[in-house]
């Protein structure tokens, strides 16, 4: 059956409904913007651990054990989602978990033990991911498939822009300078939060909490499910394991399916180290604390929110394909930039800059030249993730998308382990985080080469 069959079979749904599911990635967004990516993650790295490079081994970690966790149950969840029909259910279990994982990070206060913010991050991000797998799995059945690509990557794009409100709002009003104990608008922080006690980055804890349970709550009101089918767990259970062993069976048939699950795998490793690790390496290479962090992420969450959009048309007219492959040679492009960038020079030292501090936010040439190859990143890595979205939602039935899904989400996370855990043992081994971050190039470009002989639509 193809996708079209699939969504041709669905009810109609409502603008509020399809505006429901949209928002599903606005209110999921911040959590990875301000706790992996920007504001707690670097604050884990240089104020929580004893010292930088041990700080990075561990955040790697961190993500590593997730990644495993997930990689193994998504396929399974996925299954079972479709044995027994609905998703909601799963997305409102997996929201508490996330949400009071969340909101104790507030107490992750420097000299705490280590272990406190990394046992709840692992598990507020195996519920963010489950979470998404459930909520991936029902556009088949909301959007017709001329206007998936389009739509993921609108909803892609509003993720981002909430992930940027979130930032904003912790810059701007809430994180304080240590020196002048005032915020980049000279304001004092808000609740009056001290930057000695990690306050400004604590705080982004409960924040995320509180915008994902406030969001989710139009899909929960507005956007129709899956008929619920009512199964004993026991069988319901058995049934998913049994869908799940004949997808397996199903992709030495559907080798297209399986080489743009191959592809994805490694590629997403890289994007996923990319985005954990690229605050925590600024943070450490240039010592930027919460205010630079955020004024970064800002920027890139601007240009994130344009090459969505942009992208939205362009999927349309060119494929999920083209707009995949253009984002990975544009990611692979910036990761080198990064990581060739030090204090006084960037390219490798092919190219040497002025040391020095004209002042201010960002004052160094380094710093300057680290922000123009960080466009790049936020350029691409949305349309990367929305677009692989579409093009496996166009090759799959709405009726088979909960087990395929499962699987997508397994290969985003399977082997999502070994870019983190690459880069934190190389980190380790060379006491370089720079050489570390270079394991991320290899994900990236041998992903891209399997892409490009992966048919589209995959079949």
């Amino acid at each position: 059956m193809t996708a079209r069959a699939g969504a041709d079979a669905a009810p109609r749904v409502t603008r509020a409904g399809l505006a429901g599911w949209m928002l599903f990635d606005w209110a999921a967004q911040p959590f990875f913007t301000v706790i992996i990516t920007f504001i707690f993650g670097p604050y884990f790295v240089s104020r929580l651990a004893e010292d930088p490079a041990h700080g990075q081994a561990m955040w790697g970690y961190t993500l590593t054990i997730s990644g495993i966790v997930i990689a193994v149950l998504s396929p399974v969840l996925g299954s079972i989602a479709d044995a027994t029909g609905a998703r909601k259910p799963w997305i409102a279990f997996f929201a508490v978990i996330k949400v009071v994982s969340l909101a104790l990070l507030w107490f992750a206060m420097p000299g705490s033990p280590l272990i406190y913010p990394f046992v709840l991050v692992i598990l507020a991000s195996i519920a963010a991911e489950f979470s998404i797998v459930f909520n991936d799995s029902m556009m088949p059945r909301l959007v017709p498939e001329e206007e998936i690509g389009r739509i993921s990557n609108i909803a892609w794009g509003l993720g981002y822009l909430g992930g940027m409100i979130v930032l904003i709002a912790v810059v701007a009003l809430l994180a304080a300078s240590p020196e002048s104990g005032k915020t980049i608008l000279g304001l004092d922080p808000l609740f009056g939060l001290d930057p000695a006690t990690g306050a400004d980055a604590r705080v982004t804890g409960p924040i995320s909490a509180l915008w994902y349970l406030v969001f989710i709550l139009p899909m929960f009101l507005f956007t129709p499910d899956a008929r619920r089918i009512s199964l004993p767990a026991a069988t319901a259970v058995r049934n998913g394991l049994s869908e799940l062993r004949q997808t397996i069976g199903e992709l030495k048939h559907r080798t297209g399916i399986l080489r743009f699950l191959v592809a994805r795998m490694i590629f997403q490793d890289g994007v996923n180290g990319l985005l954990a690790l690229g605050g925590t390496f600024a943070a450490s290479m240039f010592a930027w604390q919460t205010v630079e962090l955020g004024v970064y992420g800002i920027i890139l969450n601007v240009v994130a929110i344009g090459g969505c959009l942009y992208a939205s048309r362009l999927d349309a007219k060119l494929g999920s394909k083209t707009i995949v492959t253009a984002s990975l040679v544009c990611l692979t492009i910036a990761t080198l930039g990064i990581v060739s960038t030090g204090p006084g020079y960037t390219l490798f030292g092919l190219l040497p800059l002025s040391v020095t501090d004209s002042g201010g936010l960002f004052g160094t040439a380094a710093e300057k030249a680290y922000i123009v190859f960080g466009l790049l990143v936020g350029i691409a890595f949305g349309p990367v993730q929305a677009s692989s979205r579409s093009y496996l939602a166009r090759s799959v039935s709405a009726e088979e998308a909960g087990r395929y899904f499962g699987l997508y989400a397994f290969s985003g996370r399977a082997t999502t382990f070994l870019a983190p855990a690459s880069v934190a043992t190389v980190t380790l081994a060379t006491g370089s985080a720079r050489i570390g971050m270079m394991a991320l190039v290899v994900f990236l470009a041998v992903g891209l080469a399997i892409l490009l002989r992966t048919p589209y639509p995959a079949k």
